[in-house]
Formats: C-alpha cells, structure tokens, sequence
C-alpha cells in the first residue's frame, strides 16, 4: 500500500464498504429514515461523491454496530478521502475524467498498459510529451502557459516509479509502431527511445514491445488497468480499467468484473505476443540509433 493515498480511491474504498454494511436487507431509504437523513445522502456516502463529515460518517458506523479498531480505521480513511489530491491545482486545466486518472494512478500498486498510439505518459519526455499537446492545437486552440502546465502534470505523474514508497508496478506493452510514429523529429523520438531504455531498467518497470510482424493477429485499442492492494478496514479495491488522455481527450473508467476480467485476459495474450523485456529494450535501443539518431 502507497504511504500517502490518494483521495480518489480512499472515496472508493470508503463507499464500497458503506455499501456493504448496509448490506442487502436493508434499503439506502430505510438507513436514511433511521437516521433522519435523506435518502439522497445516503446515495451519496456510497457512490463516493463529495465530502465525508466525519461525525455524519461516525453516525453511520455506529448505526452499522461498527466497533473498534474498525471503526476508527474507517473514520481514518474519511479523513484520507476529504484531503486533496496535488492534480487538484490544476482542475481549471484537467478534464474531471482525466482528473479520476490520475487519482487512480497515485494509488494503484499496480499499473498494466497496453499501448498503440504514444508512449504512455509515466515514460514520456517533456519534450515529447508537448510536442502531443501543440499537435492538438491544430483543431483546439489553447494557451501556451495551459500547455506548460499541462506537461507538468504529465511529469508530475511519473513520481509514483521512482518516489513513492512502495513505488508503482508499471507493466507496460508497446506496439513496434510507437517506436517509428514521428512526434516532435528525430531528436525528439531518439530521446523518447533512450528514455524508455533508461525506465525499462527499473527494477519496478517491465517493457515490452510487440512487433509489426508478431505473428499474431491479435489487436486491441489502448488501455490501462489499475490493480490495488487491501488498506486496513477494508476490503481489497477491484481491478478498474481505463484510458489514458494522449492529448486534449478525456478518459473513461470501467469498474465491471467482467470487463476488467476480460481486458486482464487480453493483457495476458499481448504479453505472450511481445518481446521479452530484454529482447525489447534492445529493439528500443536499435530503433532510436537507425531510425531517430540525428544525423550531423
């Protein structure tokens, strides 16, 4: 478990539990009548939308028969879930779904990614990682400063390899066309490459390129899927399925079991179609010294 959580998923975890000590035999409607609340609030407490006053939090657990150390383990986590995440400074330029990304990405301990348009955003160079968002001005006109920031969201995110304590676990498969798909001339992709060699060698980093001719005929738009370990008081958070903003578009999340359970699956299979860690980042490495080096 990460040691600084993110509100994001402390208001999942916290409302997945609300909603499994009401359990069944009783309705939201009969909750809020005991307590005198409306049925509204009780909705709310367990989608995970808004706040969590921790003495109308504490009310409610006493009603379940909550006792300790349970009790003051789930009044930790309302805690946790009312504090602000560090992408809440840039809401005025974040998209609320691109926002539930990243709160997702600050506290999953595992990340696995299936890639086929860039180089996912936790192994982007600045300079590659603008060169996406000027690309968008062609059709969305936007403010260089709003950009500058933007990339810095961007940067801030690859915080959770190499500063966060456990750090994250980021399996990551590519296909063989990111590497050849010019973004921002050769420089630019001859340093994205080395960049991505340099991440694959993280002991938490495993890279995988999945060649044009892998003899599969296996294919699949992007994805990410999030796993997350138990905190205490709590059950362990389902796996969530997503996709990453590549520049201007939102993001979408899935939480059904079956469709995280089918996307695990097809994870799995593009795994057995890649390289080998090793074999790919000699693939990177090639392809960034005779497809991008600068000649000169």
């Amino acid at each position: 478990m990460a040691t600084a959580g993110s509100p994001t998923v402390r208001r999942r975890r916290l409302a997945a539990e609300l909603r499994r000590l009401r359990g069944n035999d009783r309705t939201g409607a009969q909750v809020a009548k005991a307590l005198g609340w409306s049925p509204a609030k009780i909705s709310r407490y367990e989608l995970g939308q808004g706040g969590f006053p921790l003495d109308e939090v504490a009310k409610l657990l006493d009603f379940y028969g909550v006792t300790e150390p349970r009790h003051a383990q789930l009044l930790n986590l309302a805690a946790d879930a009312n504090a602000r995440g560090w992408w809440e400074n840039y809401a005025d330029i974040l998209t609320p779904e691109y926002a539930e990304f990243i709160g997702l990405e600050a506290e999953a301990s595992t990340v696995s990614q299936w890639q086929v348009e860039t180089v996912p955003g936790l192994l982007q160079t600045p300079e590659y990682t603008r060169w996406i968002h000027n690309a968008a001005n062609s059709f969305e006109l936007t403010p260089p400063g709003v950009i500058e920031r933007r990339v810095e969201v961007r940067m801030r995110r690859q915080r959770v390899l190499t500063e966060r304590n456990p750090p994250l676990k980021l399996s990551a498969v590519l296909d063989e066309s990111v590497l050849l798909r010019e973004i921002g001339g050769r420089e630019v992709m001859h340093a994205q490459l080395m960049r991505l060699a340099e991440m694959a060698e993280l002991p938490n980093v495993e890279l995988r390129v999945r060649p044009l001719r892998s003899g599969s005929p296996l294919m699949a738009g992007s994805f990410v899927l999030f796993g997350f370990e138990s905190v205490a008081g709590t059950r362990r958070l389902g796996d969530v399925m997503s996709m990453e903003a590549v520049g201007v578009s939102g993001t979408m999340s899935v939480e059904g079991e079956n469709d995280t359970y089918v996307h695990r699956l097809l994870f799995g299979a593009l795994v057995d179609s890649a390289l080998s860690p090793d074999d790919s980042s000699l693939m990177v490495r090639e392809t960034a010294k005779k497809v991008w080096l600068a000649k000169g």
